[in-house]
Formats: structure tokens, C-alpha cells, sequence
């Protein structure tokens, strides 16, 4: 029997429309209406007007929905809210771009160290490792250096937690590529990982200075005052600098703790909006 010889009733098709019908004869109600116009039509007058429409508003909204990158999608699956993931993701110190300068950098760092044989201590990437969270603060935070902060200004977070989300994001990604840089320097010994203490303390002296001096000259005014006191304090014969020793050590992860609890005490001045435009007010 065709589509032609045979139609559905309209009892059948009001209870398909419905969503009352069973299998199997739903299935069967359902292949006749695919092949056969008429019945298309009649089961068309059948249905609820307000549910096609909603179900089309359905169809519109999840064609329109972004689909979530690889940092966003792995950020859910580990449980992350997904207003958060997006935020995240959105962080321009966690791009590709960003990725591949900071492996680049640390690529060209450890292998002027390795080339400078004379030194003692990988000054090149000591030096330089340390300086790229900052960077990545910078470029992270604030309307003219973020192109997602319209979408960090309406969500649901206050501004210093997600400055706290983002820091800590760019932190976990440039230190982890500066820990693979610093496995093929072996020969250097533990001094390969002085970096370590000084990113901590550069990270959270910037962030406590951002509600003062902003996310561009925040981060620019440490990482000078960072590159001046390496200038005082590394001997040039050999690289070595009392900061990465076990002493410089200690008082720069000292000066880190004082800088968190610094960080800590301005917390309030993230909500004011004055972090990234004086003339923007959080009231969340």
C-alpha cells in the first residue's frame, strides 16, 4: 500500500502531534507523513502553534550557540561552570598565538644558555621566565587590552575572582611550558628552577598594584623594577646572582607571601571598576 491508497487519521495524527502516540504505531505514523504531503499538511494544522514555535526558538538557539574550543570543551568535561570555562577560554593569555610565543621564548632563552658555556647559572632563562606571566596579566585583563571584557563585565563572577581565575590560569600554562624548558638544562643543576620563587612574587606584586596603577603599567612597572635588580645583582663573569641563591630564594618567596596578602587587603578595590576604566562601576 502506497502513500496514496492509505492515510493517517486524524484521531492518529492529533495524538502523534500530541506526543500521545505509541509505538509501533507511531513509527509507521511517522514514515506514512514523511512520504505523503497531505498528510504533512493535515498533521501541520494539527499542531500546537506556541510549541512549533518554540521548537523552532529551540533549533534557532542551538544553531547560533558557539560551539566550545578545546580549552573551553576540556575545561567542562573537568567540571568547570561553563560561564567560567568561557571566561577562561576567552583569556587572550591562554590563545595559541600566546602559547607558541611563550614556547618560542623559552626555547631561544634555554638555548642562549646553553650556548653561553662560561656561566654557571642559566641566567638567559632566569632572567626571562619570571617575566612572562606578567606579560600575560597585562594582556589579560582591562577593556583596552581584553576584546572579551564586555563578556567578564556581565558575568555572574565578581572582578577579583576572575582576575584570581585568569591569573591562575596563565600562571599554571607559562610556568608548566618554563618547567619542560628547564628539564633540557640539566647540567645547570636546581638553580634551573629559580625561576619559580620570582614568578610567584612578580605575579602577585602586579596584581596588587593593579587597582593603583592599571593591567598595562601594573605589570610593565614590576618587570622593570625586576630587570633593574638583576642588573645590580648577577655578576656578569658567570651569571650567578645572590636572587638564585638558597638565601635570594627564601627572601623572594617571603616577599611572594607578603605580595598575596597585599593582594589580599585591595581585593575590594576590584569591585569598583577602577582596576580597568575609571569610569566603568561594578556593583556585583
Amino acid at each position: 500500500m502506497s502513500a496514496d491508497d492509505w492515510h493517517v487519521s486524524d484521531d492518529d495524527l492529533r495524538a502523534y502531534a500530541g506526543g500521545t502516540a505509541r509505538p509501533p504505531w507511531s513509527w509507521s505514523t511517522e514514515a506514512h507523513v514523511a512520504a505523503c504531503p497531505r498528510c504533512r499538511q493535515r498533521l501541520a494544522q494539527q499542531a500546537d502553534p506556541s510549541e512549533v514555535h518554540a521548537g523552532w526558538a529551540r533549533l534557532d538557539a542551538e544553531l547560533d550557540a558557539p560551539r566550545p574550543g578545546p580549552v573551553e570543551a576540556l575545561l567542562l568535561r573537568a567540571g568547570v561552570a561553563e560561564h567560567t570555562a568561557r571566561l577562561l577560554a576567552s583569556t587572550p593569555g591562554l590563545r595559541k598565538s600566546w602559547l607558541i610565543a611563550v614556547g618560542f621564548t623559552l626555547a631561544v632563552t634555554t638555548g642562549a644558555a646553553h650556548l653561553s658555556t662560561w656561566m654557571t647559572v642559566p641566567i638567559p632563562l632566569l632572567a626571562i621566565a619570571p617575566l612572562l606571566p606578567l606579560i600575560g596579566v597585562a594582556i589579560s585583563f582591562g577593556p583596552r587590552v581584553d576584546p572579551s571584557y564586555e563578556l567578564a563585565v556581565v558575568a555572574p563572577l565578581h572582578t577579583f575572582r576572575l582576575l584570581l581565575l585568569r591569573c591562575a590560569a596563565v600562571l599554571v600554562t607559562t610556568m608548566a611550558l618554563t618547567a619542560l624548558a628547564s628539564v633540557t638544562a640539566p647540567s645547570f643543576g636546581l638553580v634551573v628552577l629559580g625561576w619559580l620563587a620570582p614568578s610567584l612574587t612578580l605575579t602577585f606584586l602586579s596584581m596588587a598594584l593593579l587597582p593603583r596603577l592599571g593591567p598595562v603599567a601594573a605589570p610593565v612597572a614590576v618587570g622593570v623594577g625586576w630587570l633593574a635588580l638583576l642588573a645590580v645583582t648577577v655578576q656578569r663573569a658567570t651569571g650567578e646572582s645572590v636572587l638564585f641563591t638558597a638565601p635570594g630564594q627564601a627572601g623572594l618567596a617571603v616577599a611572594a607571601a607578603v605580595a598575596a596578602l597585599a593582594l589580599w587587603k585591595v581585593r575590594a578595590a576590584f569591585d569598583t571598576g577602577r582596576v580597568a576604566d575609571p569610569n566603568t562601576r561594578r556593583t556585583m
